[in-house]
Parts: structure tokens; sequence; C-alpha cells
């Protein structure tokens, strides 16, 4: 019985030296720097390759909220700067607004109004 155990307890040694060698010594890597993400978005000129790219870590219940609240609002700041050009280009030039008529009542809705769930 004795045999047994130290026979067992060395096939353990040596499956865990095996493993040791073959995967690393578990080295943990360093945590981010306090408010920071591994998230990432260019400072400027906002892609849709770059919004496709987007990753966010993931959590017991889901997405990181910080993660995600960052981005939009990084998107925002790009839209309104991008519209913010636009609108100075168009007054430059004399160019009209065009009537912004995409269907939607007032803000953006998942559904348009006709295919909107009556029951929900």
């Amino acid at each position: 019985m004795l045999l047994y155990l130290v026979v067992l307890v060395l096939v353990g040694i040596v499956l865990f030296a095996i493993g040791s060698v073959l995967f690393g010594r578990g080295e943990v890597l360093p945590a981010l720097p306090q408010a920071t993400t591994a998230t990432v978005l260019p400072a400027s000129g906002v892609t849709g390759a770059d919004v496709e790219s987007v990753k966010f870590s993931q959590t017991l219940r889901g997405y990181k909220t910080a993660e995600v609240d960052w981005v939009l609002e990084r998107l925002g700041q790009e839209l309104d700067m991008l519209r913010g050009e636009l609108a100075s280009v168009r007054a430059a030039y004399g160019i009209e607004e065009p009537e912004d008529d995409d269907g939607f009542d007032e803000g953006a809705h998942a559904l348009p109004a006709e295919t909107a769930w009556d029951d929900a």
C-alpha cells in the first residue's frame, strides 16, 4: 500500500513537471494601470473597421459597462466633431442643411413606427 502511494505521488510530480515545461510556469501578465482598458479606438478618425474591431471584456453578467460606455462616448465625440466640420463646410459654401426626413419622429428607434411591436 505504501509503495502504491509513493508511485502515485511520483507520477503526479512527473506529470506536473511535464505540464510546467509544456505550458509555462504560470506567469501572470501585469495588471493594466488604474482607469485603463484593453479596449482600443484611435484618438481621431474612427472608421467602420475600427468599430468592427472593438472587443469588450466579458464579465459574469455580460460586458464591462465602463468599456462600453467609453466606446460610445468616443464615438459620440467623433460624430459631433465630424458633424461640426460638415456644418462649417456647408456654411462656408452656402449649402443648406438637408431636411432630416429619415422616417422617425424624435430620437432614434430600433424599429420604424410601422414595424414596432404594438403589444409590447
